[in-house]
């Protein structure tokens, strides 16, 4: 009599949960992230060291790390009868720039989301503003900024008018692009289903366009912060760019980066938080 054949181990099934290695794969995956950017620093820093103390160039040209860091706590403290720079501290600088960011930009992204609204859905308003949009997105701050000045002062006027300019292109032509590039059968199925213009703009429109909307407002900010040094060239003190500026007038190297990178550390924070906003708003982006 033949001999059965041996039967081979049962499959092991597809959802087998995942071993007990993989948390701690994770986590590694979690750290390694985050000594990334601190380890680049520290590279940074050490060759920032290197390059001063190498007496390349004099130290008024590149200070030391050291004196950058006293620098940054002298305008952030009050020391010898003198509070922070020009008798503001550095928070006050960079909390007055951020005012007139919030409310330049603020301006200019609303006008850009009505504008691009208007752009993507009426083809008439699109082909009566884009070349102006297009025109104005291609002009340097600098361009324009002293005929600001000119018409409305040297307030805080020009400077919020400049930071709103800047902002309006960037979040206008996304939001175009976006609104444009909606599905024409979504639409579609949205008027045979019984909605009005308004309800397709709003139940269909609006949420297929808000992730590209949101991209350029993120880049509106972005090139908000870069106009920030233009829209204090005068009379910006006080004011993060100001500071910059004036600091500049003296070769005050340390205080100028010390700027440099407030402005550049609070812009990092600002766009963290615009993408965690961007992750909340439209967590279907990338699925739908």
């Amino acid at each position: 009599m033949s001999t059965p054949p041996a039967s081979l181990p049962p499959a092991a099934p597809a959802d087998v949960p995942p071993g007990p290695r993989a948390p701690g794969r994770r986590a590694w995956a979690h750290a390694r992230r985050a000594a990334l950017p601190f380890g680049s620093l520290l590279v940074f820093l050490a060759l920032w060291e290197l390059l001063a103390a190498s007496g390349t160039w004099s130290e008024t040209l590149v200070p030391p790390p050291a004196t950058v860091w006293d620098a940054f706590v002298d305008i952030s403290t009050t020391h010898d009868g003198m509070r922070g720079y020009n008798g503001t501290t550095l928070v006050e600088h960079l909390g007055i720039s951020l005012r007139r960011i919030a409310l330049g930009a603020g301006i200019g992204i609303a006008a850009g989301v009505v504008f691009g609204l208007l752009m993507g859905t009426v083809g008439w308003v699109r082909s009566l503003f884009e070349p102006w949009i297009t025109f104005l997105r291609t002009l340097p701050p600098l361009a324009y900024f002293s005929l600001l000045v000119i018409w409305l002062g040297i307030d805080e006027e020009p400077k919020v008018t400049l930071l709103a300019v800047a902002a309006f292109p960037p979040v206008a032509v996304s939001t175009t692009t976006a609104v444009t590039a909606v599905p024409t059968s979504l639409i579609e199925a949205a008027r045979a289903l019984g909605a009005s213009r308004w309800g397709v703009v709003r139940d269909v429109v609006v949420p297929s366009a808000l992730p590209e909307t949101l991209t350029g407002v993120r880049l509106a900010v972005g090139v908000a912060y870069s106009s920030l040094v233009a829209a204090e060239l005068v009379n910006g003190l006080p004011g993060i760019g100001g500071m910059v500026k004036d600091a500049a007038n003296y070769n005050n190297t340390p205080v100028v980066l010390v700027g440099i990178i407030a402005i550049g550390v609070s812009g990092l924070i600002i766009d963290g938080l615009l993408l965690r906003l961007e992750r909340v708003a439209v967590p279907w982006r990338g699925r739908a």
